[in-house]
């Protein structure tokens, strides 16, 4: 497995990384992609690093919490050969479902303190704000995050889900070393000019030298041909209630696989292979994340890494356009800056 540079600060990460959201979903959706088993998820986490992969993100909400736990059992005897990123920035009702952001400063220091002990470790290689709170500036909660980094808690910052404008000012207080965002064949609207018609999100990460690490770079595992009628999944299953996968959008989305699938066929390779590859071949700069709590997926995405795509494949890929449908409900976008 090649490894790629996320930012300019020196954090070198494997060209595919592993999200390990799905091993036990999240605040209030445990069982988000079907029944959970923690022993094949640290099945994963063994093969991923057989297979070269040693990048591992997870989050605070993934839970929440018992998903960094599950990870710090997963790499006992295993710290020093990989690159642990986790994310912060949720608030939780009593029960542990998710009640909004927070980017306080003492939120900020205590969401540090407990991912460190769940994980089991001294410093986090990568830790980003999950989302941006907009009742707190941006300099105020990288500027406590910067001060972990100054204590040795922290190596490299990161950021979630948030607009060029934000990027420049955090990156003003601190060096930002990548940015968060969903990111696929069908999903590209980091590439879009901002709101007030100024650079893209991506256009500005490349300006001040910050990696991007797309998450759900499978479309919610759309884009590998292996997700059923919506409707014949269970009820507790996150994509009954996403809007891409509703009857009528995921119709439409059927034709935009249809591409993916035809490049796929040509080189004998599978569908998630080529969308990840897609990505790949956007810029050396990229890391994708696709997540997955079963070793088979696993071993498939990671073949995407020698997988190349020729000119009029990338042609075909970037003419598939945005997919039907929003990629969140109105409640999840309300926390997503562009």
């Amino acid at each position: 497995m090649q490894t790629r540079k996320l930012g300019r600060q020196g954090l070198e990460v494997s060209a595919l990384g592993l999200g390990t959201m799905g091993m036990t979903g999240v605040a209030g959706m445990p069982a988000m992609y079907g029944p959970t088993d923690e022993a094949e998820g640290i099945a994963t986490i063994h093969r991923a690093l057989e297979l070269g992969i040693d990048f591992f993100d997870t989050a605070e909400v993934y839970g929440p919490r018992s998903n960094e736990e599950l990870l710090r059992r997963a790499l006992v005897g295993r710290r020093e050969r990989v690159i642990i990123a986790t994310k912060f920035g949720f608030k939780f009702t009593p029960d542990d479902k998710i009640a909004g952001v927070d980017g306080r400063p003492e939120n900020v220091r205590r969401a540090l303190d407990g991912c460190l002990q769940r994980l089991g470790v001294e410093c986090i290689d990568l830790w980003y704000q999950h989302r941006r709170d907009f009742d707190v500036p941006i300099e105020e909660t990288v500027g406590v995050m910067a001060e972990q980094v100054k204590a040795g808690k922290v190596k490299y910052l990161g950021l979630s889900e948030m607009s060029a404008e934000t990027l420049r000012r955090a990156h003003a207080v601190h060096p930002i070393s990548a940015l968060q965002s969903e990111y696929s064949v069908w999903e590209r609207n980091i590439e879009a000019p901002s709101a007030s018609g100024g650079a893209s999100v991506l256009a500005t990460c490349r300006e001040l030298g910050i990696g991007i690490v797309p998450y759900s770079p499978l479309g919610r595992g759309f884009l590998t041909g292996g997700v059923p009628d919506p409707a014949t999944l269970p009820a507790s299953d996150y994509r009954r209630h996403d809007p891409r996968f509703s009857a009528e959008n995921y119709a439409l989305n059927l034709q935009r696989l249809a591409a993916v699938q035809a490049v796929a066929t040509k080189h004998g390779a599978q569908p998630a292979q080529v969308a990840l590859a897609w990505l790949l071949h956007r810029g050396d700069d990229i890391v994708p994340i696709p997540g997955t709590k079963r070793r088979r997926y696993l071993e498939i995405n990671a073949g995407a890494a020698s997988l190349r795509l020729d000119a009029e494949d990338m042609r075909t890929l970037d003419g598939i356009g945005t997919a039907s449908g929003p990629r969140y409900t109105e409640r999840s976008l309300a926390w997503i800056e562009r």
